[in-house]
């Protein structure tokens, strides 16, 4: 009775992330701030109900389920690329570098460096 406590509180829990990333999603202002619904809350939310699976699977049929492991660790590698990603390409099409708030280092905003020529950068001259 406890496992089937624990795999029903980590599908209530997922479901409350998945909940929370989606209202996230629709109600948030703008793209920048919309974003972290679904890298966090979502992936969690996913994540949860992955592992209540794996859970099932190792008390009720004593086997150990890799499938399940292995998909919640690709979500929690490739979420904040995603949004990396997402955001970078946000960046270039809406925000003008000028109108960009300032980094607190010497240098600039990486995605704005005009310096740099990409072309150096694929040979391994810089």
């Amino acid at each position: 009775m406890l496992i089937e406590i624990l795999i029903a509180a980590l599908l209530v829990l997922s479901g409350l992330f998945g909940l929370v990333g989606s209202v996230g999603l629709l109600k948030l202002p703008d793209p920048m701030t919309r974003l972290h619904a679904p890298t966090k809350a979502t992936t969690l939310g996913i994540g949860g109900a992955l592992i209540a699976s794996m859970v099932y699977f190792l008390a009720f049929t004593n086997s150990v389920s890799f499938h399940e492991l292995l998909i919640t660790l690709f979500l929690f590698i490739t979420a904040p690329i995603t949004a990396n990603f997402i955001a970078k390409a946000h960046l270039h099409r809406a925000e003008d570098p000028a109108n960009l708030p300032p980094t607190g280092t010497p240098g600039g905003w990486a995605t704005f460096d005009e310096t740099a020529d990409p072309s150096r950068r694929l040979k391994g001259e810089e």
